[in-house]
């Protein structure tokens, strides 16, 4: 039986944060916060029955409001990942955006959906998030009205629901930023380097130097970002430069089918991490932006010092900077449709160390 717990995490301009815990049978619990509906923590036993907090983050809401530049867990929006020159246009009227990453558009601008105190409701042991972004808002048009579900499963899986709707058209590409390390968000990197990944993906989209999609694809085959077999991040990741900060093109995408994204192995807790979702992409991210060894660490949880490549993200998606290439999945919301977003995390913990694809899909 999974059980929901809710307590203040502080105030925000006057607003009481709200923090939600869902606690399973065997120790694993999930903790959400109401400011960026930010995933806080994720407890997980692993195979000796150890439990350890496998998501980077901030025990107090003043790192989450003023210190968190990496979107430690946050929900970004309403455009995540990148849009080039921060600007679009539809129907003829182009829209400007805050260039806040170069001269282009990163992750919802300055004040995106990560920097909003959700409002929120609980529905039995969901949670349902919600958020009016107003016409204008970074530069976006329309109303948009979004809600987010959280719910744990006995099964030890985090499902996580996006659902928008508009008054004009508008782009719309929603996903969380969770940072992961399923040896413990306090190992850091050499323990990131012995988890083994498989993603399922046979391309990623090619980009420029400023990270903006070209409209092409490579094929991944041949190369350090072939991880369709089990690969060992260690083995490959100083192969492609400062590390993976890509866009991996679901090999089974089919419209808003559940699809098998990942799987993550940490062999010495047996810790597994598996992603499913209905997007057509997933953004592959080694924390290359946090701080350097030689620079001042990322202060965290329990005083623990955050650093480059100290742990990975799996950001299901849309393309980035699909708005301005035909040929990537439709990235605006028109009025009268609602975006969809669905995205699970499971969780287990086995002393085997052969990592195979998983067979059934969770329900």
């Amino acid at each position: 039986m999974v059980t929901l717990n809710v307590e203040d995490f502080g105030q925000h301009h006057g607003e009481t944060v709200s923090k939600f815990t869902w606690r399973a049978s065997d120790g694993f619990s999930v903790s959400v916060i109401s400011y960026g509906a930010t995933i806080q923590s994720i407890q997980v036993p692993d195979k000796y029955g150890i439990t350890s907090d496998v998501v980077l983050g901030f025990d107090e809401l003043d790192g989450y409001v003023n210190r968190n530049t990496p979107y430690l867990g946050t929900t970004v929006g309403r455009c995540a990942n990148r849009i080039g020159g921060a600007k679009f246009s539809i129907d003829g009227t182009t829209y400007q955006l805050a260039n806040n990453i170069g001269k282009d558009h990163l992750h919802g601008g300055i004040n995106g959906f990560n920097k909003a105190n959700w409002n929120s409701t609980v529905d039995g042991t969901k949670v349902i998030f919600s958020y009016l972004s107003k016409d204008g808002e970074e530069g976006y048009p329309g109303d948009l009205i979004t809600n987010i579900t959280y719910e744990v499963t006995e099964d030890n899986a985090l499902h996580v629901d996006f659902m928008s709707t508009t008054t004009k058209k508008t782009v719309v590409n929603l996903t969380n930023h969770s940072y992961f390390n399923l040896a413990g968000h306090e190992t850091g990197v050499q323990e990131i380097y012995n988890h083994i990944f498989v993603i399922n993906a046979d391309k990623i989209t090619e980009t420029d130097s400023g990270s903006i999609p070209t409209g092409g694809f490579i094929s991944v085959g041949g190369t350090p970002y072939d991880l369709r077999v089990p690969t060992k991040l260690g083995d490959v990741i100083n192969k492609t430069g400062n590390g993976f900060d890509d866009n991996f093109c679901i090999s089974t995408y089919t419209n808003k089918s559940l699809n098998f994204v990942s799987r993550i192995l940490h062999p010495s807790s047996g810790r597994t991490l598996e992603v499913y979702s209905d997007q057509p992409g997933v953004q592959f991210y080694t924390s290359n932006s946090l701080p350097a060894p030689q620079e001042s660490a990322l202060v965290g949880k329990q005083g623990v010092g955050y650093r480059r490549h100290g742990a990975f993200c799996l950001e299901t998606q849309n393309y980035p900077d699909a708005v301005h290439h035909t040929n990537f999945p439709r990235a605006v919301l028109y009025p009268g449709e609602v975006y969809k977003h669905k995205v699970v995390y499971r969780f287990a913990a086995a002393a085997a160390e052969k990592l195979q694809y998983p067979i059934v899909l969770p329900a």
